[in-house]
């Protein structure tokens, strides 16, 4: 970041010399190969036309003038028909290890959000059941995602929808009476379509503790509401101590049957019909969803006078922007990919730019105990929850491994595996790489070694190994930057487990603490002592504990 920052602004100057704008199409990117240097660019390139010079021709003038006035720069290389390949002194890498000491918790924090407002909106389980561990992985990429965001310099912040209206609570309620009629000893069944699991009957026993055999005097009606209203209260207050468990924390939960009663809901569709925006016909209701690429209109009202849940999202959509966000994301399971689009019209219809409309989607996860996979279905109870998975694995794994790859891609969860203490487990060898330096910093400091930052000591930083653990410390602001910009936790997951392979090769290669030279010591005490904020500052983004002993 730094390296791209102060190249950038020493080619803009040079651009602006010679009375030229910089070119829309100009990079400034890391090659693939390190061979290729520290950063490339295609400027003299994009450049040559409205410059009247022929690209190496420019490049080789430029090269020139950045030498000549820039000493941070070792050298430059023209290649091909005029790429430029930049080569940064390893003094310049150096002052890395300083910058991130100095910048402490806040190294890596960028202001590239401006304070753009945005809601993230994830997790949003109908308050149906526990919390499976599908849901975990939604509830670690929205967490996390608000986590980065706020580290990128946006104003976040954090809610849950509760799906607390229509058909799912109306079979919740009847599923919860059946039940509890059962444990009183009514030969009645359960339908095919109700909630099966356990959790269903030890909600009804629990009511028999609490009422006895009183809700069979009931009407049923008023049974049904008593079960929904009780049953509901529960589950929800389950759902939020798992999320609490697993350290995830919202800023608000909203209410979809508090939306419908406030005629939110009604409001919406009135304007839209009065905007032309929706049409009636056979007495139900349409959004006119092909005049903004859909290949079909869509119902928002029923003939009957039910709403579809296209219309709740509609409303409550229309409510959040209500609310100053600029942008909204919202984190669905990927089998709502096809709901995107019609979204996004609906989202477009009402004036604003389809963009100020996000979706992050969450694939399916395969949950593995002894390398077999474990069968799952959730209205048929057959699911592990999302709190076996924290008591078995504990939340570090958890959270770590529901990170470790992009959020659309299926995910496999050895529970086997994230109980070993191993470098095969990711996030102990992660985890280990932050104690391991804590270890060495102990030892150092029980033998009175102590680390000064000091321009001198920081030469003898001057092995490959240590500069490359430098330009990767130097590049951790840019993978916020991308995780930022691109909605993907994952890659920091990625950097870290790049940092902390470094790291441990670095140990295995070098001596610390007994480098047979008190300077050199000093000199590399600041360099892991530099790491360790790095993963540190990493491992918190994800909602990771940094361990300082394993």
């Amino acid at each position: 970041m730094r390296a791209k920052q102060y190249l950038y602004a020493r080619l803009r100057s040079l651009v602006q010399d010679r009375g030229l704008d910089w070119p829309e199409k100009a990079s400034l990117e890391s090659p693939k190969k390190n061979a290729f240097g520290d950063l490339a660019s295609n400027l003299a390139l994009v450049l040559s036309k409205e410059a009247g010079i022929k690209p190496r021709d420019l490049a080789a003038e430029l090269r020139t003038s950045l030498l000549e006035s820039t000493p941070e720069l070792q050298e430059i290389e023209i290649a091909g028909p005029g790429f430029m390949n930049f080569f940064f002194s390893p003094d310049f890498w150096r002052q890395t290890v300083p910058e991130v000491l100095e910048a402490g918790d806040g190294y890596g924090s960028l202001d590239f959000g401006q304070g753009h407002k945005v809601l993230v909106e994830f997790v949003s389980a109908n308050p149906t059941g526990p919390l499976h561990v599908g849901h975990g992985r939604g509830a670690a990429v929205g967490d996390s995602l608000c986590r980065i965001l706020r580290f990128a310099g946006y104003l976040v912040d954090a809610e849950y929808y509760l799906n607390d209206a229509g058909r799912q609570m109306d079979i919740l309620a009847r599923s919860l009476w059946i039940r509890y009629q059962q444990v009183c000893g009514s030969r009645v069944e359960l339908p095919g379509d109700s909630y099966q699991g356990e959790y269903i009957t030890d909600l009804a026993e629990e009511f028999y503790r609490e009422h006895g055999r009183g809700l069979l005097d009931l009407d049923e009606p008023k049974a049904l509401e008593l079960c929904l209203d009780k049953g509901k209260s529960r589950i929800l207050a389950g759902i939020k101590q798992d999320l609490q468990d697993f350290r995830v924390e919202f800023d608000r939960w909203f209410s979809e049957k508090e939306l419908i009663e406030s005629r939110a809901v009604d409001k919406t569709l009135e304007n839209m019909l009065a905007g032309g925006l929706a049409y009636e016909q056979d007495g139900a209701l349409w959004f006119k969803s092909t005049d903004f690429g859909d290949d079909k209109d869509r119902v928002l009202r029923k003939s009957d006078g039910e709403l579809t849940y296209f219309a709740s999202d509609i409303a409550y959509h229309a409510e959040k922007f209500s609310r100053g966000y600029e942008t909204l994301i919202d984190v669905w399971g990927a089998d709502h990919h096809g709901y995107v689009p019609r979204m996004k019209s609906a989202v477009v219809a009402q004036g604003r730019a389809a963009a100020d409309f996000e979706v992050v989607l969450i694939q399916l996860v395969n949950l593995l105990r002894k390398g077999e996979q474990i069968a799952m279905s959730t209205r048929a109870g057959k699911f592990v929850t999302l709190a076996e998975v924290i008591a078995e694995v504990g939340v570090d794994a958890s959270r770590f491994t529901f990170l470790s790859r992009k959020s659309d891609s299926r995910l496999e969860f050895d529970l086997d595996l994230l109980k070993q203490k191993s470098m095969e487990n990711p996030v102990f060898y992660v985890q280990y790489a932050h104690a391991r330096i804590c270890s060495v910093l102990r030892k150092a400091g029980e033998s009175g070694q102590k680390a000064e930052p000091d321009p001198d000591t920081l030469k003898l930083l001057n092995t490959d190994e240590d500069l490359e653990l430098i330009q990767t410390l130097e590049r951790f602001p840019d993978c916020i930057q991308g995780a930022a910009r691109l909605y993907s936790p994952h890659l920091v997951s990625y950097y870290l487990r790049d940092l902390a392979g470094m790291l441990h090769r670095y140990y295995n290669r070098h001596q610390i603490v007994n480098a047979g030279d008190e300077r050199l010591t000093g000199a590399r005490l600041l360099l892991v002592k530099s790491v360790l904020q790095v993963l540190k500052n990493g491992l918190n983004l994800l909602g990771v504990q940094p361990m300082e002993r394993m």
